[in-house]
């Protein structure tokens, strides 16, 4: 298992209008690598430090979480999700969900 998974997974909003789940320190660092340079601030810059030290070293994962979170506040991308959307669950009542 992924020792680098968080305690639970973070959603943003990407810049198409989707919702990205950011479950990881590398989904993280992805995340931020591929963040738009002119948005680029302190609170970025603190949030990719935060995150690459929890990568390189026995900084805590908790505290990159709540930096990528702050981050995605900050940036307004931040979703809350209470609970899972029917598409992934498949609990939508019709049947015809894929099988394997």
């Amino acid at each position: 298992m992924n020792d680098r998974m968080f305690d639970s997974p973070v959603f943003v909003r990407s810049g198409n209008s989707l919702i990205q789940e950011i479950a990881c320190l590398e989904d993280a660092l992805e995340f931020l690598y591929e963040w738009p340079k002119h948005k680029r601030g302190p609170i970025y810059d603190t949030a990719l430090r935060a995150c690459q030290r929890a990568f390189d070293s026995d900084y805590p994962l908790t505290s990159a979480q709540v930096a990528f979170s702050n981050f995605a506040k900050s940036a307004r991308i931040l979703e809350q999700v209470s609970a899972p959307p029917l598409w992934m669950t498949g609990t939508s009542g019709r049947g015809g969900g894929l099988t394997a």
